[in-house]
């Protein structure tokens, strides 16, 4: 699979959630010219996150890329992070996530996700039209079949 589009398609999403969140990049203070690097270590592919101080920008590699934090872990742990459903130190300490070099811009990164709220499944589908409805449903059949956190879980729902 080519990795132009995805890389568009993943800037646009976090491009809309930083309009629709604010305060998200906001919270990354003097961190909000960092680069990120997001690994999930099930996939083939590496993203580089750049803030750019709230015109985010996402690009998928299939090699590294340089950047001064990088957070690895499976796909699960890192969705499961963003939608509040796992706790980060516990993932830290288990080693199901893992943190090299700046620590202080990881956990900023980390702060600023907890403080919006994120539900990626809904900014998708905020983004769907009139296939809203129908994205939510296959994304809550999808998380059901495969335990993996798509969506930000309702308050007495535990994983």
């Amino acid at each position: 699979m080519p990795l132009g589009p995805l890389s568009l398609s993943l800037t646009a999403c976090s491009r809309r959630i930083a309009r629709r969140h604010p305060g998200l990049f906001r919270r990354l203070g003097e961190h909000s010219r960092t680069r990120f690097v997001l690994d999930p270590t099930d996939l083939p592919v590496v993203l580089c996150l750049d803030p750019n101080d709230g015109l985010p920008s996402v690009r998928a590699t299939r090699r590294s890329c340089d950047g001064a934090a990088r957070i690895s872990g499976p796909l699960a742990a890192l969705l499961g992070l963003v939608h509040g459903a796992y706790d980060g130190d516990a993932l830290f300490f288990s080693r199901d996530l893992v943190i090299e070099g700046d620590t202080a811009a990881a956990l900023a990164l980390r702060n600023a996700v907890d403080d919006a709220e994120l539900d990626i499944s809904q900014e998708i589908a905020a983004m769907s039209g009139p296939f809203s409805g129908l994205l939510l449903q296959a994304a809550g059949f999808a998380g059901r079949r495969t335990g993996v956190c798509l969506a930000r879980p309702a308050e007495d729902t535990a994983w």
